[in-house]
Parts: structure tokens; sequence; C-alpha cells
């Protein structure tokens, strides 16, 4: 299985892929590490970043994709951008499933990735991007979930 791993964070989406297949991690080669959404205001903005997210998942072949959650409210409230390009994620044919900082903090202590993140060939930038993804593995492999995941 590959999932795409996400963070948001003001008008960007830092993603990782990471793939699970035979009891061994993987971490593809990818073309974007990064989405930059300028002028969220538009319409045509929202659609162009859209299209070209589902054109990436399409040819990576991903079945899920895993945004790390953030609050809706507050000090640590995520931006309008990234609630926006969210939106725009799950509106694809994907599963799209939502995980906590909490949850994935709580799956890296129980099981820890068995290599150092700088020899992943990843930007430091991506890591909880590629966090995200490697907990919800985790989960999936340890079928484990959480009160705030949903398995879509």
């Amino acid at each position: 299985m590959r999932v795409c791993g996400i963070e948001l964070k003001g008008g960007e989406a830092v993603i990782s892929l990471l793939s699970y297949e035979g009891e061994t991690f993987n971490i593809p080669d990818c073309r974007q590490q990064s989405f930059v959404i300028s002028h969220s205001d538009t319409t045509e903005s929202i659609r162009d970043f859209q299209f070209t997210f589902k054109k990436l998942m399409e040819d990576y072949h991903v079945d899920k994709i895993v945004i790390i959650s953030r609050e809706q409210k507050g000090k640590l409230a995520g931006s309008a951008t990234s609630f926006k390009v969210e939106a725009a994620i799950q509106l694809l044919d994907l599963p799209v499933i939502l995980i906590s900082p909490v949850t994935v903090k709580e799956r890296l202590k129980r099981n820890p990735p068995q290599v150092d993140f700088e020899g992943l060939g990843l930007k430091r930038f991506q890591k909880p991007a590629f966090d995200a993804a490697y907990a919800y593995h985790n989960q999936h492999i340890f079928n484990v979930w959480g009160d705030d995941q949903s398995d879509s």
C-alpha cells in the first residue's frame, strides 16, 4: 500500500510518499515535495492545485492520503488556506485519513523507524509528512485505531 503523508501549513502542502510491501518500507522518488498555493482566494488557484495534486497521486499510484489534522480554533489554529486545500484533497477519489499530531507522536514512540531520517533521502521539512505516513502504516499493520481517525 502506498500512502501520501501531508502536512498543511499556511499556503503550503508538504508531502512524503511511503509504501509498505512485503514487510518492507520504501520511499519512492517523487518529482514534487510540496505545493505552494498562492492566491487561495481565487477558485482557479484551488482548482489548479487540485488538478496538479490529483495527477501526482495518479502517477505515483497512491492508495491513501494521510493529513495531519490542525486545530480549528485558538492560537494553533490552521489557516483558512490550509482548510481549503484539505477540502480540495478530500474531494478527490481517494480515501483521506486525518491523523492528530498526538497520535503520530504515540505511534512513533511505540514503533520508531529503524533508520535515521537523514539517511532516507528526504528534505528536513518533509519529516512531519513522513511521520504521518509512517504512523498510519503502523496503525494499519498493527490494526490499532484511535478515536480521531476514520479509515475511509
